[in-house]
């Protein structure tokens, strides 16, 4: 039971911290007219990987059997590893360096989404030894 709850809440808080973050906590660059830059839409992409590590942290929480869980957590990390890819890999951000989103918003999502990885690698160490 006290490992649902940590788990979940941990992946909900995250889950919450990546869908947000970047719109009011650690904000991307500003959208000047016209002029949209590349680390608005790693932004958005934030949003919808971040609601849904949030969505599988509740469903942690629900969720009782080892078996469903372990698969949850293993989506929540994996939806982690998609967190830590938009901004470096996948869409990116701004050419210069002395940009928010390179200075201030990619480092936070870096951060969360590490931490993020090591505790629901973590949880599945647990969830696999619980199981046998």
């Amino acid at each position: 039971m006290k490992n649902r709850i940590v788990s979940g809440a941990a992946a909900i808080v995250f889950g919450l911290l990546i869908a947000l973050g970047p719109q009011f906590l650690f904000k991307v660059c500003p959208v000047v007219g016209d002029m949209i830059m590349k680390c608005h839409w790693s932004a958005q992409a934030e949003i919808g990987i971040g609601g849904l590590i949030a969505a599988l942290g509740i469903a942690l929480v629900v969720f009782a059997d080892p078996k469903t869980r372990l698969g949850l957590t293993i989506g929540v990390f994996l939806s982690g590893v998609l967190a830590l890819l938009i901004p470096h890999v996948l869409i990116g951000g701004c050419p210069s360096h002395h940009m928010d989103c390179r200075k201030i918003t990619f480092p936070a999502i870096t951060v969360i989404s590490v931490l993020l990885l090591i505790g629901m690698a973590l949880n599945v160490v647990y969830l696999t030894r619980k199981r046998k």
